[in-house]
């Protein structure tokens, strides 16, 4: 990667254990794709939650020869928002969802994409 990677992290405290989690989670999209050029990690608490716990969201931010990727993993349903308020499995959730957008895009510039509906050959699209 060219640029360092920039971590952030909005109404909570950095934490050193996370921060080494995400630059590990960082290097293997590298190895994914090795042109990556920058990455941006976001890791925030958007709203103070006493009774349920705390909510994380993580954002990343992905940067490409001339293109830019961006993931943002939130609890969207009530059973995800109070099942497991756990940073690190949001952090999980994002970079799994980063790498599969990541591998999406390899594929995309290799041609590898798959063929949909009308453009089918066998008779059944």
């Amino acid at each position: 990667m060219d640029d360092p990677i920039e971590i952030r992290f909005h109404n909570l405290a950095p934490s050193e254990p996370m921060e080494a989690a995400i630059r590990e989670r960082v290097a293997k999209l590298d190895r994914i794709y090795p042109r990556l050029t920058r990455c941006l990690v976001s890791v925030e608490v958007p709203h103070r939650q006493h009774r349920k716990g705390n909510q994380f969201e993580v954002h990343v931010e992905m940067w490409v020869p001339g293109g830019h990727l961006a993931v943002t993993r939130e609890p969207h349903r009530a059973r995800e928002r109070y099942a497991s308020p756990d940073a690190y499995a949001a952090m999980r959730d994002a970079f799994d969802a980063a790498e599969r957008v990541l591998i999406d895009y390899k594929r995309q510039l290799n041609g590898e994409v798959k063929q949909h509906g009308e453009d089918r050959t066998d008779g059944t699209g």
